[in-house]
């Protein structure tokens, strides 16, 4: 603990009627409190009472055994005058123990005691963080000046900051500058609108915190949030400017011959994709190209079978309406024509069913659901398409004289064709690291805007598919996020997810060996090496997750207020019954992310897990050192078990691949294990996520009737 730590006991919320909180209270004194006390609320009215032993008794450090820590944390926020907030180590003694386990009962008193003196240890162990500060640049990049890019820019100046917008092409507006209309964004949604570009264009042009460059190209970025400095290249000069942070909208191209080729396109004279519509709609002549006579018979193929998903994933929902908004494009060209839609599973979310529901009352436009098989041309000059799996139950050919493919959008977020959007002087490569499919994310459910690159963001259609009023409000988000970080950076503080994080990584260099280890598994490229090949941290890049820690040989990175130490420490203070073999003791490492609100729901619905458990929280499971692991098994604990989040492509680590690193490590684990003679059960990585959390009580009971079986560690008591 720091000089003068103060420990705060709540009896509220069934606390003092689950466990003897005086115990509590005297344990917290012989471990060397400076002030314990008690209180019925401590959330509400008893937080006076901290507030003034901090300012009277000057703490430097305050311990509260109360509620999750993931609660209430603006209340338990305590500053000294003039000073640095006061470090606050959270106990969770109301969802862990009150509120899931028996009331009364010895086992939980020794839990509640046993996470108390953890709490106050890892307190010991800890420094209030210094945050890293310097000049930070209140500048937004964005590359690209598509809808979404507009959007972003006008945004982010609107904020108040300056705005730098490069754009590959002579003109903006990406690819709306081809669409000839929108499908309705408008009641009733029966009829096409017009699409605002220009507006949208004069917006941007006439606002006086942006910059805009054309014909201008980034070849190059490096630095970390607030003080990025980019490389643009336009006319064949270069310049570099320093910005604050950088939202990518660099858009899409529409899939072609090598990825329609069952289609017929490229094969196929009159099959064509839905681009080559738009233009011959916006030139208003919609013709045949093998004889440019007019089409009495159109088929509007919305490419969306699971091979199409292969290559442009997601994109159903834009192809759909795509086909539909299409449809009426040969219909008011050409009332007599008829236009048959294909499709395997139509998407109009919203109040675009409204949309679709309209033409399905059109007399002119047929909607055929299934597979299409075939596309061949026919002796007459029609093409023919063999459709299956439809309603019918049998296949339906249908002759038509154009085909039309909704073709599905493959994101650039890596490659736009000629060169990468992004040239990154990051050490762990030039590109943004993207998911199989190609769209850029840090995590596709909680931060779906980041990047792997801190201060780095996507919008529009680059982040996933999105038709124009979504990647407005895409770029809008976007812009958002760009903001924040750069105010967070000034701050010397973390985002996502660990948003206000003040701490970050230091290195005990001595004893460094220069393994790179850090540097390759740090999610976010937060390190970078020197002249010695010694890890160097851009503060503002981390997102405080702990995998270099738990990464590093020879355990040399700590955080001020998080280390293996602290981890270590807090695992000793756990009492350990010798002679009784029904007393066993389990370590839970609990990832902070998905495993510790699983626990705390666990609380929360008044379920009940072992009582021979000892949680201890942890930032990800990437953080936890295999030495932790191995030193829990030789201290005498009779499991650990590592809880964190799913792994595969249904779910994703919020620090991208931390349960995967650990599983890793696993290995060095299971060494140590043969070395000293025991049995591999007794670690093991279990699953869960929030959603789980009903299931979590059996889950930790079978590893603990494993445990049991297992039988007690040999090395108790040495």
């Amino acid at each position: 603990m720091g000089s003068k730590t103060g420990v705060y006991i709540c009896e509220g919320c069934g606390i003092g009627d689950c466990m003897d909180v005086g115990a509590l209270a005297t344990a917290a004194a012989e471990f060397g409190a400076a002030a314990v006390k008690t209180g019925r609320a401590f959330c509400l009215e008893d937080a006076a009472t901290i507030r003034q032993d901090v300012g009277e008794q000057q703490l430097d450090g305050v311990v509260i055994a109360a509620c999750s820590p993931r609660v209430n944390r603006d209340r338990f926020r305590f500053e000294v005058e003039g000073g640095p907030p006061v470090h606050v180590q959270r106990v969770n003694i109301r969802e862990q123990v009150a509120w899931s386990q028996p009331a009364g009962a010895e086992p939980t008193q020794q839990m509640a005691e046993d996470l108390l003196k953890m709490g106050m240890a890892a307190e010991k162990a800890a420094k209030s963080p210094r945050p890293f500060t310097e000049a930070h640049e209140e500048t937004v990049l964005v590359v690209g000046g598509g809808p979404a890019g507009l959007s972003a820019a006008v945004s982010a100046a609107d904020a108040g900051y300056f705005v730098v917008l490069v754009e590959k092409e002579a003109e903006l507006g990406g690819f709306a500058r081809f669409l000839h209309r929108q499908y309705p964004t408008l009641p009733p949604y029966q009829d096409l609108e017009p699409i605002a570009l220009e507006q949208w264009i004069g917006e941007l042009a006439a606002h006086p915190r942006i910059e805009v460059r054309t014909h201008a190209r980034l070849t190059g970025i490096g630095g970390q949030p607030g003080a990025f400095v980019a490389t643009i290249e336009s006319g064949g000069e270069r310049q570099e400017v320093t910005v604050g942070s950088v939202v990518m909208a660099t858009g899409f191209r529409l899939a072609g011959p090598d990825q329609l080729t069952r289609y017929g396109l490229g094969r196929l004279t009159d099959v064509v994709t839905s681009l080559d519509l738009e233009h011959m709609s916006a030139e208003g002549r919609i013709r045949r190209p093998s004889n440019q006579e007019e089409p009495k018979r159109v088929a509007i193929v919305a490419c969306d079978r699971s091979a199409d998903r292969d290559y442009a994933p997601y994109a159903g929902n834009v192809t759909s309406m795509v086909s539909l908004k299409q449809a009426l494009y040969v219909r008011a060209a050409y009332p007599e024509a008829q236009v048959f839609v294909v499709y395997e599973d139509m998407q109009a979310p919203g109040h675009h069913e409204l949309f679709y529901r309209h033409l399905q009352e059109d007399p002119g436009i047929f909607f055929v659901r299934g597979q299409v098989e075939t596309v061949e041309a026919s002796d007459n000059g029609a093409v023919t398409l063999m459709v299956g799996g439809t309603v019918l139950g049998s296949p339906v050919t249908l002759a038509v004289d154009l085909v039309v493919l909704a073709a599905g959008m493959i994101p650039t977020a890596t490659a736009d064709g000629e060169a990468p959007p992004l040239a990154l002087r990051y050490l762990q490569g030039g590109d943004i690291p993207t998911r199989p499919f190609g769209f850029a994310d840090s995590h596709f459910l909680c931060f779906p805007y980041e990047t792997r690159r801190t201060g780095i963001y996507t919008a529009g259609v680059v982040h996933r598919s999105l038709d124009l009023p979504q990647s407005r409000r895409d770029g809008a988000a976007a812009a958002a996020k760009a903001v924040q970080v750069v105010e967070q950076a000034a701050l010397g503080a973390a985002v996502h997810p660990r948003v206000g994080d003040l701490g970050y990584p230091e290195f005990f260099m001595q004893k460094c060996t220069a393994c790179g280890r850090c540097t390759q598994e740090c999610p976010f490229g937060a390190l970078e090496l020197d002249a010695a090949h010694h890890p160097v941290i851009n503060p503002n890049r981390c997102r405080r997750c702990g995998i270099c820690m738990g990464a590093c040989p020879v355990q040399i990175i700590s955080f001020p207020d998080y280390s293996v130490h602290a981890l270590s420490e807090m695992a000793k203070q756990v009492s350990m019954p010798e002679d009784d073999e029904e007393q066993l003791r389990i370590l839970v490492f609990a990832c902070e992310n998905d495993a510790y609100p699983a626990l705390d729901m666990v609380g929360f619905n008044h379920l009940a897990y072992p009582a021979t458990m000892r949680v201890v929280p942890v930032r990800c499971l990437g953080a936890v050192n295999s030495v932790t692991v191995s030193d829990a098994i030789a201290n005498g604990y009779d499991g650990v078990a590592l809880l964190g989040c799913k792994a595969g492509d249904d779910y994703q680590c919020h620090f991208i691949q931390g349960s995967e690193l650990l599983g890793r490590r696993m290995t060095n684990v299971r060494e140590t294990l043969d070395r000293l003679a025991l049995e591999s059960e007794r670690v093991q990585v279990l699953e869960t996520t929030i959603a789980d959390a009903h299931r979590l009580p059996e889950v930790l009971q079978q590893f603990a009737d494993g445990i049991a079986a297992v039988g007690p560690n040999p090395m108790k008591g040495f």
